[in-house]
Formats: structure tokens, sequence, C-alpha cells
């Protein structure tokens, strides 16, 4: 096993490191049975990493995609895994030059000529043999496909999809009853969006009105809208979810709201902000606090203490918050610990037994990765922490687009 010295480290110490059978190009992870799933960003399919034993990581499967097709994002439940199939953004010509194009509008206006070269929808793998995950169901979607999904067991999953007749994702509710064959059967949209009904949008061109996903807790669904802020919705009827809270910090904050984190025991919730400039520009993202004890009115209470042991925004790529843990079931479950990627700050730990004052507690930076998965022309040679999982023994599961698989030991307070 190399060992990797960290650029930083508080709390947080190194157990080993995979490159993921050479695809080193992580996003989302999921750990389930020993076993870790990763969605790829740039490789087009999903790794499967024997993690039974954390100190020696084996990388023992692939599973494609189709052509132009990527799953980046994945969820795990008892014998099921889920994953998206979209298209293949960063391998293509239409998003080689400037993130902008992806990330400051609709993708569907970028990829007409693209269409029919990837296979949107949602595939469902049996994975009661955890190495050997084998399909038996797919759901298509008429349009750009999903983003992010939510499933933690039931007859439902929730997922961001981007429909035809729509400017971009929105909610949407996904009836699994009959596992070959699942069924979107509920949808939520910002008004605006539904353009096949006649919508026109109120937002500023270059803006990005798009769900990236949503967190269920009871009937209650959260859910961030990049530029579009932050919903709470009542999905108590599955077939008609209703808002109950609408709230955007851009202006003056700049937008990119991507990861909901509810702590129902504790009626808050963590909403981060996500970096999507170079060196800091549009000025720094926050991760945020929100007292929910009145669903129906959301207040904002407390933001993160930003990293401030370097100085991230010189040191090249995105700097700023990402994804969250989520407390999944299974995983290590915590309201007072949150972790969180920060991009070329690592991963980071917070401590919000004071949700009015949160603290920083423990921290990892990663240092560059020794070799480029990234495609794209000019893309800068350093960290960019993309998701963290935290498993009940404190062992961190850190994913990045170029540097493949960092497991870590949180070693501070377990709160």
């Amino acid at each position: 096993m190399t060992h990797f010295r960290p650029d930083a480290a508080r709390n947080i110490s190194f157990v080993a490191h995979s490159d993921i059978g050479g695809r080193g190009d992580g996003v989302q992870i999921m750990v389930h049975r020993g076993y870790a799933y990763v969605g790829h960003g740039f490789s087009n399919g999903i790794s499967v990493i024997d993690v039974r034993d954390p100190r020696e990581p084996k990388t023992v499967n692939f599973i494609a995609c189709p052509p132009g097709t990527r799953a980046l994002h994945l969820q795990t439940h008892e014998d099921l895994l889920l994953c998206v199939n979209a298209p293949s953004v960063w391998t293509m010509e239409e998003f080689q030059k400037d993130e902008k194009t992806y990330f400051g509008a609709s993708p569907a206006d970028s990829l007409k000529r693209q269409m029919g070269k990837f296979t949107p929808g949602m595939r469902v793998f049996d994975i009661s043999k955890p190495e050997q995950p084998r399909e038996i169901g797919f759901m298509p979607v008429h349009g750009i496909g999903p983003h992010r999904i939510w499933y933690v067991g039931g007859r439902y999953a929730y997922a961001s999809i981007h429909f035809a007749d729509f400017s971009d994702h929105i909610f949407s509710v996904i009836d699994l009853n009959d596992i070959t064959r699942p069924e979107v059967v509920g949808r939520w949209w910002i008004p605006g969006m539904w353009t096949g009904g006649g919508e026109t949008p109120s937002w500023k061109t270059g803006r990005r009105y798009a769900l990236h996903h949503a967190l269920v807790a009871g009937d209650l669904a959260f859910g961030a809208w990049r530029d579009g802020g932050l919903t709470i919705l009542d999905i108590k009827d599955k077939t008609q979810p209703k808002l109950l809270a609408y709230r955007n910090t851009d202006p003056p904050f700049g937008g990119m709201t991507h990861s909901p984190l509810p702590l129902m025991d504790r009626n808050l919730l963590v909403v981060g902000d996500e970096a999507v400039n170079n060196n800091g520009v549009g000025g720094p993202k926050y991760i945020w606090v929100y007292d929910i004890r009145e669903p129906s009115n959301p207040v904002s209470i407390a933001t993160m203490p930003q990293p401030a042991e370097a100085d991230y925004c010189a040191k090249g790529g995105k700097f700023g918050s990402h994804n969250l843990h989520e407390n999944r079931p299974g995983a290590f479950q915590s309201s007072r610990l949150v972790f969180a990627t920060y991009y070329n700050a690592g991963v980071r730990t917070f401590d919000i037994t004071n949700p009015f004052r949160p603290e920083e507690v423990g921290y990892f930076v990663p240092p560059a990765p020794q070799k480029m998965m990234d495609p794209r022309p000019g893309m800068p040679q350093v960290i960019q922490n993309a998701d963290c999982y935290v498993d009940k023994e404190g062992f961190m599961y850190l994913t990045d687009p170029n540097a493949g698989l960092y497991i870590l030991k949180y070693e501070g307070p377990m709160i």
C-alpha cells in the first residue's frame, strides 16, 4: 500500500488508497455490505471495490454503461443498486471548453445534436451477490434523463429527472412496485420550467434552475435547485407533491444550491452550495444551517466556518462545498457531526452541537493527483474531492475525479 502524505490534516488519518482499477474518476460512492460502489464521471460505468478490509481495498468489477452514457450517481439498499443513465457530458465536445455551458444553462440546449447517442433512464441491479451486480430492471426516460437518486428502501425512490418537455431536471417520484419496470408517478417543478405546457422562465439568462437532488424524511422532501434555491415539499400524496416553503439566497450569495441534509431529530436542515468556478470566482460558497421547526418557514441561523489553514482560492481548481455525508441507514449517523467535501480543500468535519456556532473539528486534504483522468484540456492538476461516505466505525471513503478513492479514519469525537 502506498502512503499518501496529506497537504493538511486534523483528526483524520490516512488508511488506504485505490486507483479503482485504473479508473480514478470517482463521483458518488455507496459502501454496502463490505463493498464500495463508485459512479464515474468520465469512465462511463460503475466500479465495485471490496473494502471488507478497509486497509486493503480490491477492485473486483466494472459495469459499463451504454455508449455515450455515464452512471455518476447511484444508490444501494438491501439487494438493490439503482443508478442513473445520464449523458457523459464531460466527454462531449459541447462541454470541453467552458463549464459555464453546463452550469449556466439547461444542457438540453447544447445536447440537441447528441440526442440518440446516449441512453437516458434509471437502471436497477440485483446485488445479492455484492461483487456481481446483475441488471434486472430499467426505466427509460424521454429527454436528457436523471441526474441523482435518493433511495433508502420501501416502494418509492426519488430522483431529479430532465424530461423532454421541461427546461431542466425536476423532482420526480418513482414507483418501484414492479422492480423490473419502475415508473414515475409524481412530479413537481418550479413554475416556469414546464416549457411543453407553455410556461416560460422568469429567471435571468445565465441562471440554471434545475433540481440537483432531494433528500426525503418522512413526508417531507428537501430539494436543492442549483440557482433555483431550496424547496421543502409535502409528499404525503406521492402523486401530487405540494410546496411548503421556498428559499433562494441568490442574490446576493451566488446560487448553486446543491446538497440538502435534514436532521429531523433536531429540527435542523443543513444545505450546501456548490462551487462551480475555479479560483474562488463568484465569491465563497457556504454550507448553511436552517431551523425547520416550522417546515413552512425555514430560517437560516448559521453557516459552517470556511477552511482557513491555506489560501485555497489561490491553489487552483474549485474551492468550496460539494457533497455532504447523508446519514444513510447502515452508515455512520449523527445529527451533530457533518462531513462535507470541499473540492481543493479536501474533506471537512463540522460539529453543530451548537447550531448557531458550528465548529470545524477535522479535515484531510489529499495531495495533488498523480495523473489526470479529466479529458478536458487545461484542467488544473489539484485535488477536487467529490463525495464522502462514512461508515459506522468512522472509516471515510473519499472520491475524486482524478485521484481515485481515499480511505481515511475520523479520529475526533464521535458525537
